[in-house]
């Protein structure tokens, strides 16, 4: 950080890279991965707490809830946009961004089934960022019969 409280660039890149491991673990069906992204973090998935600093409780709501295929994977693309980086103290930061999910699930042709936001807090802790609260929307909701097992828990919402 600067003191400025704009984001130094080279913290913007690894806030960047950390958030966008997310989409890349969950897309490969790497429940433990995202457990572990998250792992320092309070989750709120649609307002209502997922699982507080605890990876192991992340990794089985996420496995609990999304289908995966006989290749391990959920059959989808989660991407992140319109990615916003604030500073939010020394050695703190506030990002917002848009999630778009698409799948193609078999005999389903691709579609996008879910849009959203996320709003994390992060922390920088031992010279590394971590994500300390995750806040995740879903307003746009489509057919999401093939991507979880209980597609009506999901509420729209808005993180941001």
């Amino acid at each position: 950080m600067n003191r400025a409280g704009a984001v130094d660039p080279s913290d913007y890149f690894a806030i960047q890279n950390l958030l966008n491991g997310y989409p890349y673990a969950l897309d490969s069906g790497d429940f433990d991965g995202v457990g572990l992204l998250l792992g320092d973090a309070v989750v709120y998935s649609g307002g209502e707490l997922m699982a507080d600093r605890d990876a192991a409780a992340v990794a089985r709501a996420f496995s609990g809830w999304v289908i995966t295929y006989p290749d391990g994977t959920p059959r989808t693309r989660h991407y992140l946009a319109n990615l916003i980086i604030e500073a939010n103290g020394p050695a703190g930061a506030v990002a917002r961004s848009y999630v778009v999910v698409l799948q193609q699930a078999p005999d389903q042709a691709l579609q996008p089934v879910i849009c959203g936001d996320y709003r994390d807090t992060l922390r920088k802790l031992d010279g590394r960022w971590r994500i300390v609260e995750r806040r995740m929307g879903n307003d746009l909701i489509g057919n999401l019969a093939h991507h979880g097992r209980d597609p009506g828990v999901v509420r729209p919402s808005r993180a941001n």
